[in-house]
This record gives C-alpha cells, sequence and structure tokens, in this order.
C-alpha cells in the first residue's frame, strides 16, 4: 500500500526560523514521515536555502515570493497551491485563514484541504485597513471552502461556530521538550540559571514586548529580563521600546535550536504577554520546560494555561511588576507554580498526540474524499 502523500502549504517553512506556523510544520511533518506518510512542505526561498530539497525524510518545495508586510503570504501560497494541484496530493494542510482564497485550487483538482485559522487574525494591530478587511473576508471564506476548518483553541472555535454556524475541529500544538545545560547561550548573555526572566515572541503590537519592557522598570533587583524576538517591517515599532529600555533588558534577537532550549531550560520565569491568537505555542513550550509561566490574563491564555500560571494585565504595568516580584520573593511558590505548569503541558499538550489527530484527519480525508465543515446555528 502506497504511503499518503500530504502537502503542508501556507508557512514560511522549515527547518522552522519564524513562529507558531513554521513550529506546527517542521514538528508535525517530520512526525508524520516517522508515521508512514509522504510529506511535502512548500517554503519560501528567503527562508530555506534552495538547494535544500530533504529535512529529516520531509520532501521540501521551495519558491519564491514577493517579500512585503501584504503579498508574501498570499503571493506564495498561491504559487505553492497552483504547483501542489498539479501532483494531486492525497490531502493538504494549508495554514493562516488569509489563504482560504486558494484553497478550491486544490480542490478542483481532486485534493481535499483542511485549513488552519489560529487565531483572530482580523484583531491584530499590526494591521492597517487592508490587512483587517482581507482577514475579515478570509474569515468568511474559511467557513465555507475547506473540507475542514481547524482551530487551535476551544476559545476560537467557539468563535466560529458562534458568529458564523461553522463547528471546527481543535488540534493544540504541543512540546517535546529536550532540556539543555548551560552553555554558550547564557554565557554569552552574562546569565546564570534561574537568575534572569524570559519573554519569547514575535516583537509586534499585540505581543506586547513594549509593555513588557516598560512595565519591567517597576520590578526592583539586578535580575535581568530577557526579551528573544524579532519582526520583519516593524524597526519603527521596535524602537520605540528598545532604544533608552531599563540596562537590565536584553534583546539578543531571534534565537532558535539549541539556544532557545538553553534559554527556556533554565529561566526563573517566563513572560506571556499576548493578548490576540489561540493556543500561542511558546507558551505551551514554557509550561513544557518546567517554568513558572507569568500570562496576559485573556480567556485564550486562560485556557492553555489554567491554574498553573500567574497572572497580569497589560493595561496595568505594575500587575506585571507585582507578578514578577511574587517570583522573586516566594522561590517555593515558584517552583510549585512551575511544577503544575509542566504536568499540565505533559498531561494535555504532546507533539505525538497533535501528530496522531493529522494523521487520522489525512487518511479520513483521503478516505472518503473530503467534506465540507459541519454546519450548525448559532445559538
Amino acid at each position: 500500500m502506497k504511503p499518503l502523500r500530504v502537502a503542508l502549504i501556507g508557512s514560511r517553512g522549515i527547518p522552522a526560523c519564524y513562529g507558531g506556523y513554521e513550529t506546527l510544520v517542521e514538528e508535525l511533518s517530520t512526525r508524520l514521515v516517522r508515521l508512514g506518510f509522504d510529506v511535502t512542505v512548500y517554503c519560501r526561498s528567503y527562508s530555506t536555502p534552495r538547494h535544500l530539497g530533504c529535512f529529516k525524510g520531509v520532501r521540501l518545495r521551495v519558491l519564491p515570493t514577493l517579500r512585503s508586510k501584504h503579498l508574501d503570504t498570499p503571493v506564495h501560497t498561491l504559487l505553492s497551491c497552483l504547483d501542489a494541484s498539479r501532483h494531486r496530493f492525497d490531502a493538504a494542510l494549508v495554514v493562516n485563514s488569509i489563504n482560504a482564497l486558494f484553497v478550491p485550487l486544490l480542490r478542483l483538482t481532486g485534493t481535499p484541504v483542511a485549513l488552519h485559522v489560529d487565531g483572530i487574525e482580523r484583531q491584530r494591530a499590526k494591521w492597517g485597513l487592508i490587512g483587517r478587511t482581507a482577514y475579515a473576508l478570509s474569515e468568511r471564506l474559511a467557513v465555507a471552502l475547506p473540507d475542514v476548518l481547524i482551530t487551535d483553541a476551544e476559545v476560537i472555535r467557539q468563535y466560529y461556530l458562534e458568529r458564523y454556524g461553522c463547528d471546527s475541529r481543535v488540534i493544540t500544538y504541543g512540546v517535546d521538550p529536550q532540556p539543555e545545560p548551560a552553555g554558550e547561550t547564557l554565557a554569552r548573555l552574562g546569565l546564570e540559571p534561574r537568575r534572569y526572566f524570559l519573554y519569547v515572541s514575535r516583537f509586534e503590537p499585540e505581543n506586547n514586548p513594549h509593555r513588557v519592557a516598560e512595565a519591567y522598570r517597576r520590578v526592583k533587583g539586578d535580575i535581568p529580563l530577557v526579551m528573544v524576538g524579532g519582526a520583519p517591517y516593524a524597526d519603527r515599532f521596535i524602537r520605540s521600546f528598545t532604544e533608552g529600555a531599563d540596562s537590565r533588558v536584553l534583546f539578543p534577537g531571534p534565537i532558535y535550536g539549541q539556544g532557545y532550549r538553553e534559554l527556556l531550560t533554565h529561566a526563573l520565569a517566563y513572560i506571556h504577554a499576548t493578548e490576540v491568537g489561540g493556543t500561542h505555542p511558546a507558551l505551551v513550550e514554557a509550561m513544557g520546560y518546567g517554568n513558572c509561566v507569568v500570562v496576559n490574563d485573556t480567556p485564550e491564555n486562560r485556557e492553555v494555561t489554567g491554574e498553573a500560571g500567574l497572572y497580569f494585565s497589560t493595561d496595568r504595568s505594575e500587575s506585571l511588576a507585582e507578578a514578577l516580584a511574587r517570583t522573586q520573593d516566594n522561590p517555593d511558590a515558584t517552583q510549585e507554580l512551575a511544577s503544575t505548569a509542566l504536568c499540565r503541558a505533559q498531561a494535555a499538550y504532546s507533539w505525538e498526540t497533535v501528530a496522531d489527530r493529522y494523521a487520522r484527519l489525512f487518511e479520513e480525508l483521503q478516505r472518503v474524499g473530503g467534506h465540507r465543515p459541519r454546519k450548525e446555528k448559532s445559538k
């Protein structure tokens, strides 16, 4: 029996070097290969070397795009779907709701499609009128065009169900902890184990790096805050909070792989300040590495963290400072919260479970030839 041929489309590609979708695609694709699938990931030429045709058994299709804020993703997805339609895959996963428009290119050639919409993208502050309008339209297309709609949190499933009467399958992100000993990364940044706070995110307004940096001025002591991240097309915004920041705040830029794992392994606490989206991979990873997590109080974040986190409000900078002070002043309570977070991550967020759920979904799509998302009237 031939292995199922699956295409993953819409991310920047792998190896992952950007954000949540890329992490999902790398973790999922490599595990699907181990489960016996024939997997192709479509990659952008500026993110994945053109000569790299395979990664851990995953086939890579590296295609060009127009590298601009509004055209990067849709242009690459258009080219990817046109290319994939010629290969007649058994199933495809398309990520990012903005790509809903291109789903028919695959379905018309017989490939059933699951569309992963993540959070409510039109709410992101980085988008102007054009971006918000495009994502609002994409939401409507997302409930009509794919065979299956995928959300990554129950809060987002309820949003699509109540607003559009369309049910979806909730498949979260996972974590596969690989602790690293203190080494080159900590030494390079002048850090000591359990003597720094860690923030990891794209430096975009809805992730509140500016508010975290400003709130840290209220925190007493000499423990550094390491703010890992960056963002394309956001130079002015990034300068607004990095220039003149508190001297205890470090901005090392994006860090991936071993260095990222090293930072997660040895942080005193992890700060998660997002206010848009569903299940955030970085939060799940921080929990899986046994961190005490200090979390912006939103329904989506509470769904992930439950009773395992310290909560603050980005609207009140003193609330973040108070939460961080608690982690310094009460080491036993901090360790207890870290242990609770680890147990929660182990029970609820496994990449192996995620891969198994996608495997069953792709097998179902191939077997029945796809089916529309189930419509329900909102109550």
